[in-house]
């Protein structure tokens, strides 16, 4: 990094510090748990794994969210709203070899404690817009979803609760939800043939009893742990496709109904018209998360964002198995580079799995330095 660009990043995070949030500076080396069980696919398969002289498996920090999530845990303001700040390297493989580096810089904030969720999701899009004005970008495309409506539909419809756990889950891969909408239509789970047996037989028993039995035929087997996942954890999952394997198919309708939501997008206030509309028609109540939807695009109104430029859509995810409300992501508008410049959204249930002891509001976004100070390069 040149004097010059780290001057300019330094100046972005007293940026950031101005507005209130706090810099801290996670350890590269992490514990690999919680990005294995908690991260998406693509950065699952894409981290740098190690182990120390106990055998507990780590990792070169893939992203900065979980590291700084643990800091805010580990810190004398859990419980109470505190935002942080950061700036630093992250490390995951190149997709393809032409790809390039695998070591890129991104800074970001991570806000949490906040129970005035519309205005601090407001928030991040703001500093968002900002950060990318840093670099000079000052009219980026801005694509908008939220996980928490998709949620709420998933909730409201007659569905095995494995299979709304899989739904939200998969929300954020699409070609996987387009195969489980596709599985839930000829009423079958995908799993390999030479376990369909034992999960059908699995299938209707005791959940309690068929837990132990699975963690026993692990333990035997010498299995302590996969992936970071626990004997436990590998059992609930093992479970979790008895269960979606013994739920009979989709009713043609309730798919169509899937499809329609999926397919509602425009700026927001349109995208909400339409989604009023939508849950009239459907007798389907999503009144709670639109009120929070329409209170949102309220606060970003008021902090001088055109709502109209914002391309909403409900089908829009992040890829990142953790969001559980709002996710956002800005490009060039002209096409100038692949990928997010910014991104982020809502974790509500991010530090519960971290080890909280209650829930914690959370919200956040990462910057991605190198394709700004390109696009930079450009103007």
């Amino acid at each position: 990094m040149s004097a010059a660009d780290s001057t300019r990043n330094e100046a972005l995070i007293a940026a950031f510090e101005r507005a209130g949030y706090l810099r801290v500076v996670p350890p590269i080396l992490q514990p690999a748990g919680p990005f294995l069980d908690l991260s998406g696919e693509d950065i699952r398969r894409r981290m740098y794994l190690t182990s120390d002289a106990q055998g507990h498996e780590l990792c070169l920090r893939p992203d900065l969210t979980i590291p700084v999530s643990r800091e805010y845990l580990a810190s004398a303001a859990v419980g109470r709203p505190q935002g942080f700040c950061y700036l630093g390297p992250v490390f995951r493989q190149p997709r393809a070899v032409t790809d390039g580096v695998s070591e890129f810089w991104q800074a970001g904030i991570e806000s949490f404690g906040r129970t005035d969720t519309a205005a601090a999701d407001a928030e991040m899009v703001s500093l968002g817009l900002e950060a990318a004005a840093h670099f000079s970008l000052n009219e980026p495309a801005i694509y908008l979803g939220d996980v928490g409506l998709f949620s709420a539909l998933v909730a409201a419809l007659d569905l095995a609760p494995a299979w709304k756990r899989r739904l939200i889950k998969d929300f954020n891969h699409k070609s996987t939800l387009a195969q489980d909408l596709d599985l839930l239509a000829i009423g079958a789970a995908q799993a390999p043939p030479e376990y369909q047996g034992v999960l059908n037989a699995l299938a209707g028993s005791d959940p309690k009893a068929a837990h132990a039995l699975v963690t026993d035929l692990l333990s035997i087997a010498g299995i302590t742990a996969v992936g970071g996942r626990s004997v436990g954890e590998i059992a609930d999952r093992f479970l979790e496709q008895a269960a979606l394997g013994a739920k009979a198919s989709l009713p043609k309708e309730v798919r169509a109904l899937i499809e329609r939501f999926l397919a509602i997008s425009g700026d927001p206030d349109d995208a909400a018209a339409e989604l009023r509309t939508f849950a009239d028609d459907s007798k389907i109540a999503l009144d709670a998360s639109l009120d929070l939807f329409e209170n949102r695009t309220g606060f970003l109104a008021a902090r001088g964002i055109a709502v109209d430029r914002i391309r909403f859509s409900t089908a829009f995810g992040r890829g990142v198995d953790y969001y559980t409300g709002v996710v956002f992501e800005l490009h060039d508008a002209q096409g100038r580079i692949d990928g997010q410049l910014v991104a982020g959204g809502r974790y509500d249930g991010l530090l519960t799995r971290l080890g909280s002891a209650k829930p914690i509001p959370a919200v956040g976004f990462a910057v991605w330095i190198e394709r700004l100070a390109t696009l930079q390069g450009d103007t």
